[in-house]
């Protein structure tokens, strides 16, 4: 990975939308909302305290979470689409 995150940010991969609705209509593309569910990249070291010690992450890479819908900033590292965002952004961990 080209792109190591800084302090309490994350690195994170979307992963696809449905396709169809539960009651098995096919959604078009345009019509598909971007996932507020993706995979973990990268993880930075954490933030630091007022001592300067360090935050231990709660997330790490390969883990699934689930994080707000107008959370992060979009890249493209490598040709992936992907986005950094504030571990405070993420509000669970998929199991």
């Amino acid at each position: 990975m080209a792109l190591k995150p800084l302090h309490d940010r994350v690195l994170v991969e979307r992963t696809e939308g449905e396709e169809k609705t539960a009651g098995g209509l096919i959604i078009p593309d345009n019509a598909k909302e971007k996932p507020a569910e993706g995979v973990i990249v990268a993880v930075g070291a954490g933030a630091r305290d007022d001592d300067g010690d360090r935050i231990e992450m709660d997330v790490k890479e390969g883990d699934r979470v689930l994080f707000g819908k107008w959370s992060g900033t979009e890249v493209t590292v490598d040709g992936k689409e992907l986005l950094m965002m504030k571990e405070s952004d993420i509000m669970g961990i998929l199991s």
